[in-house]
């Protein structure tokens, strides 16, 4: 009975503290209310406007044109692209198409989603949406896997008509993540997160440590967005819980496992000599 009592206040206190990280894989928060949300879209990598995951980002465009924006992807997540394009009043069939990139531009695949679409002539408006697979904290060098850092989004039309090059056309992108919990924790880290301008940073940084360096350097880091918490914050998993439960577990099995084959002892009765 005593090992039993101890065995449930073990995981009822382990319970409680698992109950945190299980609230980790909910989806990442609403958007933003102060709105500081942009209402422009870059023209290529360099120049793709910053999109804080929860936000919803709008531009207003020509058909043919390229909007870019870039958002940040930690360890953990599992990133959501969405995106709707609001068409005008007459136009042919035309095909749209969202485009995700990590920090290499390196075009990562979609896990699910209708990342390419096709709007019937009048059609007022298409969505498109792409699920990517969950970034890694660590990869080997010749793996395709996401990696932490800035992710960029491409919209475009492919194979306009030529009727319908240059009419206006409006654009909606949200970007969202689900965080996956211990499941997808990897053994190792990247230095940095692949962030444009993030080893200039790191060098002004040191230069700064030093005395050497001047305020002129960080004016070269291209990009400023990060997640909430920083960079790799989510080092805390739910895998730590259970690989403590399952330590406790098994202490708990190695002393009911001698408790039970001990015996009961020398009886009271017969002396210690006999």
């Amino acid at each position: 009975m005593r090992i039993t009592r101890v065995l449930s206040t073990t995981l009822l206190a382990f319970g409680l503290a698992a109950a945190p990280a299980a609230a980790d894989s909910t989806p990442s928060a609403s958007p933003s209310e102060d709105g500081s949300a942009p209402t422009t879209a870059g023209t290529s990598f360099r120049t793709a406007t910053e999109v804080d995951q929860g936000q919803t980002a709008t531009a207003s465009g020509s058909a043919g044109d390229y909007l870019y924006w870039s958002f940040p992807a930690d360890a953990g997540q599992r990133p959501t692209v969405t995106a709707k394009v609001k068409l005008p009043e007459e136009h042919a069939g035309q095909t749209w198409q969202v485009d995700v990139y990590d920090g290499l531009r390196r075009r990562q695949a979609c896990q699910y989603g209708a990342q390419t679409r096709t709007a019937a002539s009048g059609t007022a408006s298409l969505e498109l949406a792409c699920v990517l697979r969950t970034v890694r904290a660590w990869s080997e060098p010749w793996a395709d896997d996401p990696l932490p850092g800035t992710y960029y989004v491409r919209l475009t039309a492919l194979g306009l008509k030529t009727a319908d090059l240059g009419l206006p056309v409006g654009a909606e992108l949200r970007v969202g993540s689900k965080d996956m919990g211990g499941a997808a924790a990897v053994d190792g880290s990247l230095a940095e997160p692949l962030v444009p301008g993030i080893a200039v940073k790191s060098s002004a940084e040191d230069e700064g440590e030093d005395g050497d360096g001047d305020d002129s350097s960080a004016s070269a880091v291209l990009s400023s967005i990060e997640p909430d918490d920083g960079w790799s914050s989510g080092w805390w998993t739910d895998r730590w819980v259970w690989t403590g439960i399952g330590g406790v577990l098994a202490a708990l099995a190695g002393i009911g496992g001698y408790a039970l084959t001990r015996g009961p002892g020398r009886p009271r009765q017969v002396p210690p000599g006999a």
